[in-house]
């Protein structure tokens, strides 16, 4: 007997997109660039793109800035999800968030581990939402970007901003 199919309303989301580095600029961001060509490609909006220093305060206000934006729909923050010691981009954003989206950092690490081996426990990718507007972090390495916008994040964006259209 063939698996029940699911029928799950798409819509288009409009995004933010975030870069957390000390050192990227709009040339070197490579991770800002993959999250938006993806989102591009899968027919998103991109409402805004920044490159942030590492200073939690600042995050947390941008990702509060953009949850409280009616036109926003997700806020996707690459970088600064390691366990370094300037890495805060989890404390920056995680007591911002209403409802986690838990499976996105179990799946992530788990599909990490066939890129890297055990390193993917070092990973602390989050998703949640904020205000209605999903938020997700990923790591800020090329790889880990492709990994997460690929395999996790576009097949599931619409999906997920069907869910919160009341917003």
């Amino acid at each position: 007997m063939p698996a029940p199919q699911h029928h799950k309303e798409q819509s288009t989301a409009n995004c933010a997109i975030v870069t957390v580095s000390d050192t990227r600029t709009k040339e070197t961001d490579t991770g800002g660039q993959l999250i938006a060509s993806r989102l591009e490609a899968a027919g998103h909006r991109i409402l805004s793109y920044a490159i942030l220093k590492d200073e939690p305060r600042n995050i947390a206000e941008l990702v509060r800035t953009n949850a409280n934006d009616a036109e926003c729909h997700a806020v996707l923050l690459s970088g600064g999800t390691g366990i370094a010691s300037r890495d805060t981009t989890v404390e920056a954003v995680e007591h911002l968030l209403e409802k986690r989206l838990d499976g996105f950092g179990e799946l992530f690490r788990m599909l990490s581990y066939d890129q890297v081996g055990a390193a993917a426990m070092l990973s602390r990718a989050v998703a949640g939402v904020v205000n209605k507007t999903a938020v997700f972090l990923m790591p800020g390495s090329p790889k880990a970007v492709e990994l997460a916008m690929d395999k996790l994040i576009v097949p599931e964006l619409g999906h997920v901003v069907s869910l919160m259209t009341d917003k």
